[in-house]
């Protein structure tokens, strides 16, 4: 048991309960008159001051005890969080404030690395209360004071129970003046109120084990933490849980609401599609097999966007533009489909913008939004005035030109539907046509939707070869893949489920999947939802998300999302060992290629350090029982739909991990970067790339009336062809705010995580890591400026960038995040 114990030196009394709970605001908060602490910034290798706490915590018994103790100082950073603080208020704020004053804000175990070698036991925790110390700006230290055992051994993890009624975010624990120096624990996460969940949370320090290394008395807490993460499958998921568990996409539709809004589940044998995360709603009266679309759609607690994504850009961002400027559009633009009048008409959106009513949804649409609307006078009066995008900028008329259009296809925002054709026929696309024929008839055909359409969905040509320039003209359209949000979401949830966050696999894969289920579930709130802003600005409309499954049934493959087994499947690509990266190009000015390439082996070879590091024998990785149901997971219940397809990889091998790893990162950094944050430079002049027409195009065999019509008035014809005002409106907002990068983004190889600092072989191979993306930056530069590059350099062309490895923030055609995060 523990004795607790308050000194007498103590300045304060025990009156409490006589007073006013809020009296005790935070200025009262540390009239206990401690001696100032110094400080101690997140993750930073130091030892820790100590201040005069008053609080022991012992390990007590029957018997006297004769074990010698040693004193340690455990000190817990706490960020201070503006949602938080803005709905910390009430009587629970009163109570935490006294907790505070009485040092009794965090209850803290230390938890022995192995069992007691005479019982065969776990060592007695031992536990103290951590009261606060100081703050240092937006971080507050709370601190506690150990004896400990000389028999105690190594502290493995650690415990912390909130005792405030509100959630705390704990970025990292310092436990300083055991042997060895500090040990280290990144926390980075929520710890719920007690009052919500009387378990606590258990962090590990900061080393990785593979499961058969886990020291004898962390088994339990390993294996036990995984029980939570993976829960029971039932209830509905409440905000600070962080369970994982799987669904089907069965939330887009509104049946209750309309039966116009009804949509068929995503995922299962009519409609293929990968797994979301669970949230356990209730079904919809109408349909049994739809989850009702009551409350926010949740996601694991820690999966949240940080504070400063939350508050200050993405989230709130995308949000906004989802809920208020876009039903402001729609008020603001009275005809729905009233086209532009003459091309001139979309110029003003550049240089005029649009007015936007004056309702009290948009008046802080300024201070969220400010690259987008913008007040013109003194009063309150709001504009969406869009910036000007960059392909637009440099040329006006590149849109215009069949080149460009080709030249995008190797070096713009859709480089990786591109086939090489190898032989001329009848059936010219003999690879392409079962797939898209199939592809039509699931997702098309038989939804009645006009052909017309996929002149502007499919977005793809058939091109030649020209052999001086090395430049493709254009032929015939092609479809997109489906590679990133979706596929990546049973990545994230088996990672939790599956590997411990002392697995060393964990630990690579943690910052490439962070926010990618935030932002999918944003996705499915409000954008590809029935009636959401896809559906009423591409083609397909209410059959969008149904030709995506198609897409999806008929094109994913995970042996193929590797760049280059993606390469070499489309023919753009031969093996050839003497070449560069193992591979020679078919067109040997492909920008998507030459950078990607470059990114790809520089995460192949980090990763390749990395695994073979902890996995020095082969036998190992075959061994690994979390790592296998990992796997496992991914393939048989995340892609559940494909389980059974002989093209998966067999995961025996180091070499068999690190192909899957790469090929991990690599879609969640690099394919990611470069067919998403170029978005507004290329599509913001919707001419260069319509997402919906809404007439027939001119085709070789036009009707008189169609002929007659185009050959009188082109321009006319053509703007009919294109979207409404409203569509285009919308649809430039979201591809402005989804072309942004926040401030706070994390880009690959900048920074390592925290919980490798401690390791110098980690430290060593990721600083080479970190260097080869820095000069990757400088050899992307030089690309840029060569002119014999005609696909990325010339006068009026959009240098390629997209595979840039770094951006400061906003929309800057640049940058590859570490994750899917926006």
């Amino acid at each position: 048991m523990l004795n607790l114990s308050i000194s007498k030196s103590q300045t304060h009394q025990i009156l409490l309960p006589n007073c006013n709970p809020f009296f005790f605001g935070r200025r009262n908060a540390s009239f206990a008159g401690n001696p100032k602490f110094k400080s101690v910034r997140k993750h930073e290798n130091v030892r820790v001051g100590r201040g005069s706490s008053t609080i022991k915590a012992v390990q007590t018994s029957a018997k006297k005890s004769t074990t010698t103790t040693t004193s340690a100082t455990v000190v817990i950073t706490v960020q201070q969080t503006v949602g938080g603080a803005l709905t910390h208020l009430g009587l629970s704020r009163g109570l935490d404030d006294i907790g505070d004053v009485l040092g009794r804000t965090l209850l803290v175990e230390l938890v022995a690395a192995e069992l007691d070698p005479h019982t065969g036991s776990e060592k007695p925790k031992i536990k103290a209360y951590a009261h606060k110390k100081d703050k240092d700006g937006d971080e507050t230290h709370y601190e506690s004071n150990f004896n400990v055992p000389e028999d105690f051994g190594e502290v493995g993890a650690i415990t912390i129970e909130n005792e405030h009624h509100k959630e705390m975010f704990v970025e990292s624990v310092v436990i300083d003046g055991l042997y060895g120096g500090p040990i280290n624990v990144t926390c980075n996460s929520w710890i719920h109120s007690k009052f919500d969940n009387k378990e606590p949370r258990v962090f590990f320090v900061d080393k990785s084990y593979l499961p058969s290394n886990t020291p004898s008395g962390l088994k339990i807490y390993r294996e036990k933490e995984l029980q939570i993460l993976r829960g029971d499958g039932t209830g509905e998921r409440k905000t600070f849980e962080r369970i994982y568990d799987y669904d089907v996409y069965n939330d887009l539709g509104d049946p209750d609401s309309s039966e116009d809004l009804a949509r068929p589940v995503l995922g299962g044998q009519e409609h293929p599609y990968p797994r979301r995360c669970r949230t356990g709603r209730a079904r919809t009266k109408t349909d049994p097999l739809s989850e009702s679309r009551n409350g926010n759609v949740y996601v694991p607690r820690d999966e949240a966007f940080s504070e400063v994504k939350q508050m200050q850009f993405s989230a709130k961002t995308i949000y906004s533009v989802l809920h208020s400027l876009v039903p402001s559009i729609e008020t603001s633009i009275i005809d729905s489909d009233l086209g532009f009048p003459h091309f001139t008409a979309i110029e003003t959106l550049f240089n005029e913008g649009v007015e936007l009513p004056k309702q009290k949804s948009t008046g802080f649409l300024a201070n969220i939004i400010p690259r987008l609307v913008k007040a013109i006078t003194d009063v309150e009066k709001n504009v969406l005035l869009f910036e000007t995008p960059q392909l637009y900028e440099r040329d006006r008329f590149s849109w215009f030109r069949d080149e460009e259009f080709a030249r995008q296809t190797l070096a713009g925002i859709n480089p990786c539907r591109i086939e090489l054709v190898t032989k001329k026929s009848g059936n010219i696309l003999h690879s392409n046509d079962q797939i898209n024929s199939r592809t039509r008839d699931n997702g098309c055909k038989r939804r009645n939707i006009p052909n017309f359409i996929w002149a502007s969905m499919l977005d793809a040509s058939v091109f030649v070869k020209q052999k001086l320039r090395h430049t493709l003209e254009r032929l015939l359209l092609e479809m997109c893949r489906l590679r990133t949000h979706c596929c990546t979401e049973p990545y994230v949830i088996a990672t939790n489920r599956q590997l411990s966050a002392m697995h060393p696999v964990y630990k690579l894969l943690h910052p490439h999947l962070r926010y990618t289920m935030e932002i999918n579930a944003l996705a499915r709130e409000a954008l590809i939802n029935a009636n959401g802003v896809i559906e009423k600005g591409f083609t397909p409309r209410k059959y969008s998300l149904e030709v995506s499954s198609a897409a999806y049934d008929q094109l994913w493959q995970f042996d193929l999302q590797a760049l280059p087994a993606d390469l070499i499947s489309r023919g753009m690509a031969v093996e050839d060992p003497a070449a560069p990266h193992g591979l020679k190009l078919a067109i040997e000015d492909y920008p998507y290629a030459n950078d990607g390439l470059l990114i790809w082996d520089a995460i192949k070879k980090w990763v390749t350090d990395y695994v073979t590091y902890y996995y020095p024998e082969a036998n190992l990785v075959q061994s690994d029982v979390e790592l296998q149901e990992w796997w496992t997971e991914i393939r048989t219940k995340g892609h559940a739909d494909k389980k059974d397809e002989s093209w998966w990889p067999v995961l025996e091998t180091p070499g068999d991990l690190i192909g899957i790893l790469t090929t991990i990162i690599w879609v969640a950094s690099g394919h990611h970067a470069a067919v998403n944050f170029g978005q507004y430079d290329f599509a913001g002049y919707f001419p260069n790339r319509p997402t919906i027409t809404r007439t027939n195009m001119p085709t070789e065999d036009p009707n008189d009336t169609e002929k007659e019509e185009f050959l009188k008035k082109p321009e006319e014809f053509i703007l009919k062809c294109f979207p409404s005002q409203v569509q285009a409106t919308i649809i430039m907002a979201i591809l402005d705010v989804l072309s942004s990068h926040s401030p706070d983004e994390e880009y690959l190889g900048e920074n390592i995580q925290p919980y490798w600092k401690d390791d110098k072989y980690i430290n060593a191979i990721f600083e080479q890591f970190a260097g080869k993306v820095k000069e990757i930056e400088g050899i992307i530069d030089a690309r840029n400026t060569n002119c014999d590059l005609m696909n990325r350099s010339g006068a009026g062309v959009v240098p390629y960038q997209l595979l840039k490895p770094f951006s400061e923030a906003g929309v800057t055609g640049k940058g590859v995040p570490n994750s899917v995060s926006i």
